[in-house]
């Protein structure tokens, strides 16, 4: 396929997200209180679907029928205690560190990119990716349909982990990513609890459901409120928000992020427009790499992670008045620049000089070229990733076409 090609299953939703959202005339009390996905996207959807064979309807309920046979999780479903004693507290162990074979009562050595199957045996980390992606996936087919079934799922997976007193989480991460022999938890640990963004999310989209009481909501609140405080002042948490390279992005991520949902938008602000000097001019060079990520033995997969966390604190920005899309330093670091570094090797331009020890995907680069395809209005962004895009149908990618028509 070239460049400017367009499969002819893409073009066919381009028109109908075109027809869908040619006019949308939404009040903002209308708007679902979703922070990562487009509130004005999802609700020009729903008042303006053509029913059960909208394409964004069939992934959507295609993805829920599948997660309505997943779970519930809960912390306490790990074989292992924590050293507090409490199996309440979340666990993991840090995912690149092995055994020495030169000292094998010693402690655990890193292997960076190399993940030890030893962390399978902790479920924790695993349970909490799955708890996010369904209950997201759930609540946003109950607020596309209107189907109650999948509210009633997503509500029973959120009421598991967070609110049920015998399998609920405590509200930290003191024992992420421990290291045998070294430590029980470490700062580094606090990126694995980016995956509760997509809960937050998922409670907007249940907003109006029968299935969704008062009380849930009080109670994830002040589930987020202690989780925030904790972020803010344990000491895993003050150093992961003090890291220079992705983890620090995604702590901003999460603070601001979390900071919404509990209606502290002077907090995400903040975060936000700290993320000027703190990650794009510190993280980005002029030439737009990320040296902290390159220096990664998986390179490229780092600085597209890294970029995505610079876009999502911009997306998060925006309706707040902080505009980290436009932002450029004098010498020109910028989330563009830092895109246009990825560009030539994910079109195959240029070889890729870093080390990738799972593997070049230039695919990987596709969602972030669509999100600066909408953002930035170049056509070239969206040429790029039709060629990369290996499927057309999931609803994220619809989402992010959509994007591109709004």
């Amino acid at each position: 396929m070239i460049l400017g090609e367009v499969s002819f299953m893409t073009r066919i939703l381009r028109i109908a997200f075109s027809l869908l959202l040619g006019s949308t005339f939404l009040v903002a009390g209308e708007l679902p209180r979703v922070f990562l996905l487009d509130a004005k996207i999802l609700a020009a959807q729903k008042h303006s679907s053509t029913g059960p064979k909208d394409p964004l309807v069939i992934a959507a309920r295609d993805a829920a029928d599948k997660a309505m046979t997943e779970g519930p999780f809960s912390v306490t479903q790990k074989d292992i205690t924590p050293p507090s004693g409490d199996k309440h507290d979340y666990m993991s162990l840090a995912p690149y560190f092995w055994p020495d074979s030169k000292n094998p009562s010693g402690p655990y050595i890193r292997h960076d990119g190399e993940r030890n199957p030893e962390i399978n045996k902790l479920p924790d980390h695993g349970n909490m990716g799955r708890l996010g992606r369904d209950a997201r996936t759930l609540a946003l087919a109950f607020y596309l349909t209107g189907n109650e079934t999948y509210a009633a799922r997503a509500a029973l997976l959120l009421r598991t982990w967070f609110l049920e007193p015998a399998t609920r989480m405590n509200p930290n991460l003191e024992f992420a990513q421990g290291i045998p022999g070294v430590n029980n938890g470490r700062p580094t640990g606090v990126l694995e609890s980016q995956d509760l963004t997509n809960v937050v999310d998922a409670i907007g989209l249940l907003a109006g459901s029968k299935n969704w009481s008062a009380k849930d909501q009080k109670g994830m609140e002040e589930w987020f409120r202690a989780y925030v405080k904790w972020l803010q002042e344990s000491p895993n948490g003050i150093g992961e928000g003090k890291a220079k390279n992705n983890h620090g992005t995604y702590y901003d991520i999460q603070l601001a992020d979390f900071a919404l949902f509990l209606g502290n938008p002077e907090l995400a602000r903040k975060v936000i427009r700290e993320a000027e000097s703190k990650r794009i001019a510190s993280q980005v060079e002029p030439d737009g790499s990320q040296p902290l990520e390159l220096a990664r033995t998986r390179a490229f997969s780092y600085s597209i992670m890294n970029l995505r966390g610079l876009m999502t604190l911009a997306q998060l920005g925006k309706p707040l008045g902080v505009d980290l899309w436009s932002f450029k330093t004098s010498d020109g670091r910028s989330i563009r620049k830092a895109l246009d570094f990825l560009v030539p090797f994910a079109a195959g331009q240029k070889k890729w000089e870093y080390q990738q020890i799972t593997g070049f995907t230039a695919a990987e680069l596709s969602s972030p070229l669509l999100r600066a395809a909408a953002n930035y209005h170049e056509p070239r962004y969206e040429e790029l990733a039709d060629k990369l895009e290996s499927s057309n149908d999931g609803v994220d990618v619809l989402l992010l076409h959509a994007a591109l028509k709004n």
